[in-house]
């Protein structure tokens, strides 16, 4: 790469890389090659929209924080026959009015505010580079991006038998007990969180979606073309209101059963012991499931291991322990269906064998 000593991880990899592209100090090999495709913006949002209509003109702000959406957003929205109101679709990238991740509290305020303020049936705001697409209800609620796949998945289930989905393991439970998935034959792979796993493993198993918890949402045809484009979430978001015109966003949001969840959780653990302390806990937990045993008061019925461990009790509460990809933590993520005492009870089970290990640090949060 043109480098004379070894990168590390950190503000000094980023500054050096940048160096070596800007000044093109890197060796070719002989690779590589530019072509340049006229109209090709065109093509794009012509591709996306073929054979699609709206039947009716759904009214969406598109909120795109000055990112590269902006370019595309409204106009392959209006060519799908929805309304739009335009939010901060300008191109701009020095981002002056809040960072363009759907996920950030600010961009999430602003794109409420403007649902509310024009009667909107639903919010959709874009990440910088337009591969999410995060959602507002109609009533200003932000709906969480693993949720919204879960409507998503009821919604194709519906319209192809037996279709198979993959989630990250840090997603919902309710890919695999929601009843109306369940219904329709549906079935989810639960698989390794990541944009490059999680892409790979739906085109291995030929799932028709994969949803991740961070919003990056793969689809296979008939209605995608496999990789996470944040226009192809809106798509599939705005027909499956379409099909459903008796009923608003909150509606759909509302008729999933409850869960009980905890945010991410982050206890401090250093890079170079955090895997050896996941496979501690993966061989503890598989243990206590290999043995037909409990936890908090339940019998263990699975174990998923792709990344980390994810333990599922009987009653489909689950807790995740896992390695954070790009910082010296452990990441923890708990859920119930039944109650916020089991979602509590299996926490402290799981921060009960953490504590025991001496390596595991403070939390940066904790329930």
């Amino acid at each position: 790469m043109g480098a004379d000593r070894p990168l590390t991880f950190g503000p000094e990899l980023m500054s050096r890389l940048k160096e070596i592209v800007l000044n093109a100090t890197f060796d070719m090999k002989g690779g590589g090659s530019l072509v340049v495709i006229e109209g090709f913006a065109e093509t794009y949002m012509a591709d996306l929209v073929e054979g699609r209509k709206l039947k009716r003109p759904i009214k969406v702000v598109a909120a795109c924080g000055n990112g590269t959406a902006g370019a595309f957003a409204p106009e392959v929205l209006r060519r799908l026959g929805a309304k739009v109101i335009e939010l901060d679709c300008e191109l701009d990238h020095s981002f002056p009015r809040y960072n363009p991740n759907p996920e950030d509290m600010e961009m999430l305020h602003a794109l409420a505010a403007a649902v509310k303020e024009h009667g909107a049936e639903v919010g959709m705001g874009f990440d910088g580079d337009g591969d999410r697409c995060g959602i507002v209800d109609n009533e200003g609620e932000e709906i969480f991006a693993d949720k919204v796949g879960v409507m998503i998945a009821r919604d194709l289930s519906a319209l192809h038998k037996d279709a198979l989905f993959v989630a990250d393991v840090k997603s919902t439970g309710l890919y695999m007990t929601d009843p109306v998935l369940i219904g329709n034959g549906a079935k989810t792979d639960y698989w390794m969180t990541g944009h490059s796993h999680m892409k790979r493993r739906v085109t291995e198993i030929g799932a028709l979606a994969g949803f991740e918890k961070s919003g990056h949402y793969f689809f296979n045809p008939p209605v995608g073309r496999g990789y996470d484009d944040g226009l192809v979430s809106a798509i599939a978001i705005l027909e499956m209101m379409d099909r459903a015109p008796d009923k608003t966003m909150a509606d759909l949001k509302r008729a999933l059963p409850r869960t009980w969840g905890s945010p991410t959780m982050s206890p401090f653990c250093p890079d170079e012991i955090k895997y050896d302390v996941v496979k501690r806990a993966v061989d503890h937990f598989s243990r206590v499931h290999a043995d037909g045993g409990s936890l908090a008061g339940q019998k263990v019925i699975d174990v998923v291991t792709v990344n980390g461990i994810r333990i599922v009790l009987e009653d489909g509460t689950w807790g995740l322990v896992r390695a954070s990809s790009n910082k010296p933590e452990l990441v923890v993520v708990v859920e119930s269906p039944t109650s916020e005492e089991n979602m509590r009870t299996i926490f402290a089970e799981i921060d009960g064998f953490l504590s025991q290990q001496p390596e595991v640090g403070e939390y940066n949060q904790k329930i």
